[in-house]
């Protein structure tokens, strides 16, 4: 018919043309189609437009009950479709398959359409079993539509039931091979989404909180990734499985810091995660925090006691890594932590001394005048190779002596060198409640270095006497020495 196929083709022209020789612009072809199903079909917004315009009829249905909002639904624009409406189209019809507009968006991934009959219309009657016992969830899982499938699942719109052939929609997402969607079922779509509330109610419809995706990700994979902290506790809570072999990229804690999402560390490491767990590179959580840099984390990661000795394939300890990226913070925070975790093995420090624990650099107030005199001593005093003889002395290991060394500014790289052992070695005497002053002090004239030893005092003193422990100089001398 030639009204029908200027419809087709977006001819206003000619429609406009035959419209005024009193062509019947509601005539019907073979199949009971009108000129509306060819226009929508075709998304042809003119001439939809047109023929609305000129009273065409909206609800003609044709012989397999098609109407042309059910077409509009599958392959229009929603500016299509909220014409049809509001031309008088009725939104509840369906075909002779028992399908209706929503079943016709969801099939064709129409997620603006499926937004505004359920948002805006507020239409979820039209979530109904077709007459193959599947509702819109079946048919986008079908089609392997992933934003669809979030779609309703946000909406609570999903179902774990088979339909009349027994096919829940995972079983017809993998007979059609739609890889995003192989292998994850609802509830780990409803993980991925987000949608906690979906993924309570199908863990109570009896859905496996242990699944595996075909690339080796589990719902705690993808929620740590996404800093879904609620989520990840949710998994916890219900007693989803912590230890689960690496893929090819990351734990899920490992996924979290690379994320840099702190909440879902913590909450990891609170259920009692494993914070030595190691990824493909077999690198630990630690080796990831000082890879990028992360030194909050990597102060979470030492005050919970992880593994400092483990290597990476590349035989790489965290303080190795650290030091060959030239993280120096890093480095020294991690020297501190291996000295602490030793002295605590050997019984040296007490059990509750992690009350007030840091690994960070020191800014108190308390201690700025010795730190001020280890400045002295580390540039104005000691010669080179010097703070290693102290370094030595105090059993700093020659790993962690050459990871303090890999940094160079130059050739008095030195100074800054034993400068950063020097505030690491303060670190532990004052963990282990020793007076630095008079360590330091006694360990100089050990070494032979009596007249050093005695500049240092000196330049301590105005510390000594703020601290109350003397009335002068003399008896200041003798009180920290003796």
């Amino acid at each position: 018919m030639e009204f029908h196929q200027a419809a087709k083709t977006n001819n206003v022209d000619k429609m406009t043309q035959l419209k005024e020789q009193r062509v019947n612009i509601n005539a019907r072809n073979a199949l009971n189609r009108t000129a509306l199903h060819f226009a929508v079909a075709g998304c042809h917004y003119q001439a939809v437009s047109f023929l609305l315009g000129h009273k065409a009829r909206v609800d003609v249905a044709d012989k397999h009950g098609l109407t042309a909002l059910h077409l509009a639904a599958w392959s229009a624009d929603l500016s299509v479709v909220q014409m049809l409406i509001k031309a008088g189209a009725s939104q509840k019809v369906a075909n002779e398959d028992g399908m209706n507009d929503l079943h016709f968006a969801a099939q064709n991934d129409k997620n603006d359409i499926v937004d505004y009959l359920l948002k805006e219309l507020q239409l979820k009657e039209l979530n109904i079993k077709d007459k193959r016992g599947r509702v819109p969830f079946h048919l986008a899982a079908e089609n392997g539509h992933i934003n669809m499938i979030n779609n309703l699942l946000y909406m609570r719109l999903f179902t774990a039931e088979p339909d009349k052939d027994g096919n829940t929609a995972l079983h017809l997402a993998a007979a059609n091979g739609h890889d995003p969607v192989n292998g994850a079922t609802p509830f780990y779509l409803a993980v991925d989404g987000g949608h906690e509330s979906c993924a309570d109610q199908l863990l109570q419809d009896g859905c496996n909180i242990n699944t595996i995706t075909h690339d080796d990700y589990t719902e705690l994979h993808i929620a740590a990734e996404k800093g879904y902290t609620s989520l990840v506790t949710f998994l916890i809570r219900n007693n989803i499985h912590l230890t689960v072999k690496a893929n090819d990229r990351n734990t899920p804690i490992h996924l979290a810091i690379v994320n840099d999402h702190m909440d879902v560390v913590d909450a990891l490491l609170e259920s009692g995660y494993d914070i030595n767990a190691v990824n493909m590179r077999r690198q630990t959580s630690l080796h990831l925090a000082a890879e990028l840099k992360n030194t909050d984390l990597v102060e979470r990661l030492l005050i919970a006691g992880c593994d400092l000795s483990i290597t990476d394939k590349h035989g790489k300890t965290a303080l190795e890594s650290a030091a060959r990226s030239n993280h120096t913070l890093i480095v020294d925070m991690i020297i501190k932590a291996e000295r602490y975790y030793t002295w605590k093995k050997q019984g040296v420090i007490e059990d509750n001394s992690e009350e007030y624990m840091t690994f960070r650099q020191d800014h108190a107030l308390q201690t700025s005048k010795i730190r001020s005199a280890l400045w002295n001593l580390a540039y104005q005093q000691l010669k080179p190779d010097e703070w290693k003889k102290l370094a030595l002395l105090w059993k700093f290991t020659e790993p962690q002596i050459k990871a303090i060394e890999t940094q160079w500014t130059g050739k008095t790289s030195y100074k800054e060198h034993g400068h950063r052992m020097l505030l690491i070695w303060l670190h532990g005497t004052l963990l282990r409640k020793e007076n630095p002053i008079k360590a330091l002090y006694e360990d100089l004239v050990q070494m032979g270095h009596q007249q050093l030893a005695g500049k240092y005092i000196d330049f301590c003193i105005p510390t000594i006497l703020r601290l109350g422990q003397s009335s002068n100089n003399l008896q200041a001398k003798k009180c920290i020495i003796s």
